[in-house]
């Protein structure tokens, strides 16, 4: 009789060893978000634009997210149409990431961005509005 008790017990115990050492702690999605460096940049071309991927709960850059997504326009001051190229820079601090692009004239511009985290589902998505100033 004690052999069979002691069997399941050990299971048991091993079970709880195990999984109950084990936290797995997931972020949501909407625990990270997008922020400017700088929100304001010179009107011309090549200008640099750096924003940094943030995880709210613990308030640390997250590196190595792919972007996948980018578009800058004019959307704040009712000029949609008028969007410009944007490439994504090499180099950086982890967790900051830089893009290129032409900002033709002075006013806010939009820059969205969407972005897949490493072992997340879900996609982070960011709007931000940059000043480009004389």
């Amino acid at each position: 009789m004690k052999t069979l008790l002691s069997r399941p017990l050990r299971a048991a115990l091993v079970a709880v060893a195990v999984f109950g050492a084990t936290t797995v702690s997931h972020a949501d999605i909407k625990d990270y978000e997008f922020r400017l460096i700088e929100p304001t940049v010179g009107v011309g071309r090549d200008k640099l634009v750096s924003v940094q991927l943030i995880n709210k709960a613990t308030g640390k850059p997250v590196p190595d997210a792919v972007i996948f997504a980018m578009r800058l326009d004019m959307a704040p001051d009712g000029m949609a149409e008028m969007a410009t190229k944007i490439v994504r820079e090499p180099g950086g601090d982890p967790g900051t990431y830089r893009f290129k692009a032409a900002f033709g004239m002075e006013g806010r511009w939009l820059l969205s961005l969407g972005a897949k985290v490493q072992g997340e589902t879900g996609t982070v998505e960011g709007k931000l509005v940059i000043t480009a100033n004389k």
